[in-house]
């Protein structure tokens, strides 16, 4: 077995020492195509009409998150920030985002993606802080690709705690900055129908501080609630579909911890929700390498999960704001050699999707969509939390993707997976 695990390990490597060029990349990577007049297919793109107007249905916050089903994320993609310009978008060394990978995640069942998006390297200095016209119009492009397959879209600011930072010495220039910044993208996707949602910040926190992951302290809070309202000011004072866009507002760090959930503001507005991050068990859903980690799931540490859920229940969906967990997962663990011994299994794969099926089905009950965190890895080092192999428009592994589409059938029934999509053999997929 320590031979297999050496081969799958270098296997992976091997393979993300290839091209980067992603699925579908000879047809629609705006970053490496160049036509025979010498025009990127960017700008080609450009001197057509990004505008997709939309519809405003007249929903209510909690009707229209009823509607959703289950999200991915497109993560470590557009909110990378290793490099300047267009070059961001491949700086943590994953491929072009193509129309193909987003066609894909729709095909595969999601009905809801989230696209992170760092704004911050991409933005002028004050008192405009306008954001660079070529990042605005390939966000824009990336939206379009999941607008075109009728799909819930979220659209974030992410990695922005290094400027806006939630403490009493900060928050009136950052508010400044997130106002500017919100009003640029309220205002390119101003036509856009209800099913584009906007979500203002990604995990505003003190980075490093004692309370970072645990609800913040009185000021943190407090800075964050400036934040929240800052934020709702800026889009709907464009007018147009923003005036009843859902806007998704967060906790600090987006936390679901008591502290976070029921000291933060709830605006004085009917189309808003909140964005909640939730890794529960974090035992189970990332490596630690401490004793505490757990490899199995047995249904003994499903409380836990309950709990989570309750009590957003009491903190919000009681008092009629809905709620998405806009990310959630569980990374791909290798096993022990004891426990790869005992199971006769390379990884936890079948524990992942014991696991996802508790907490799907524990979501669904209280009406809380939520949106997979998928950054592409899958066997590879770092944070495992891949689904979709990005290389090539394939899936990683089948059996984690129907557990999460099985609890959605409208049988109820989430052992069946008669319907589920065909995709790669997990052992020969590329690393990207």
């Amino acid at each position: 077995m320590k031979k297999f695990k050496l081969i799958a390990i270098m296997t992976a490597l091997v393979m993300t020492l290839g091209c980067f060029a992603g699925c579908g990349d000879s047809d629609s990577s705006s970053q490496s195509e160049t036509n025979t007049s010498g025009e990127t297919s960017s700008q080609v793109e450009e001197e057509e009409d990004l505008n997709r107007p939309g519809e405003m249905r007249g929903l209510t916050a909690t009707e229209l998150v009823a509607e959703m089903k289950t999200g991915w994320n497109l993560g470590n993609s557009l909110d990378s920030t290793s490099a300047e310009g267009l070059e961001a978008e491949t700086s943590w060394n994953n491929p072009v985002t193509t129309k193909e990978m987003i066609d894909a995640v729709a095909a595969g069942g999601f009905d809801l993606i989230r696209i992170p998006v760092t704004w911050g390297g991409h933005m002028g200095e004050g008192p405009d802080y306008t954001v660079d016209e070529e990042w605005m119009d390939r966000v824009q492009e990336v939206v379009n690709y999941a607008v075109d397959n009728d799909m819930y879209v979220i659209l974030d600011a992410h990695h922005e705690e290094d400027w806006c930072i939630p403490d009493y010495e900060h928050v009136d220039a950052s508010s400044e900055q997130l106002y500017a910044l919100w009003v640029q993208i309220a205002e390119r996707f101003k036509d856009y129908g209800d099913k584009l949602v906007f979500n203002g910040l990604n995990e505003n926190r003190i980075i490093g501080s004692a309370t970072e992951w645990t609800g913040g302290t009185e000021e943190t809070r407090r800075c964050l609630d400036t934040y929240n309202q800052t934020f709702i000011d800026a889009v709907r004072s464009t007018g147009g579909n923003n005036e009843t866009r859902l806007l998704l507002i967060t906790t600090v760090a987006a936390s679901s911890d008591s502290q976070a959930i029921n000291d933060v503001a709830i605006p004085d507005d009917e189309n808003i929700g909140f964005s909640i991050h939730a890794y529960t068990p974090y035992s189970f859903t990332y490596h630690s390498g401490e004793t505490w980690e757990l490899y199995t799931w047995d249904g003994t540490h499903t409380y836990e999960i309950e709990n989570m859920f309750n009590g957003l229940k009491t903190a919000f969906l009681d008092k009629g704001v809905p709620v998405i967990i806009t990310e959630y997962g569980a990374v791909n663990k290798f096993y022990t050699d004891e426990l790869e011994e005992e199971t006769g299994e390379l990884t936890n794969e079948q524990q992942v999707i014991n696991w996802v099926t508790d907490y799907l089905t524990i979501a669904k009950s209280h009406g809380i969509p939520c949106v997979w965190w998928d950054n592409n890895s899958y066997i590879s080092n770092g944070e495992q939390f891949g689904l979709l192999d990005r290389d090539t428009c394939e899936w990683f592994t089948e059996d984690v993707l129907n557990a999460i589409m099985a609890v959605y059938e409208d049988s109820g029934d989430t052992t069946d997976t008669s319907d589920s999509v065909e995709v790669a053999d997990s052992e020969d997929s590329s690393e990207a």
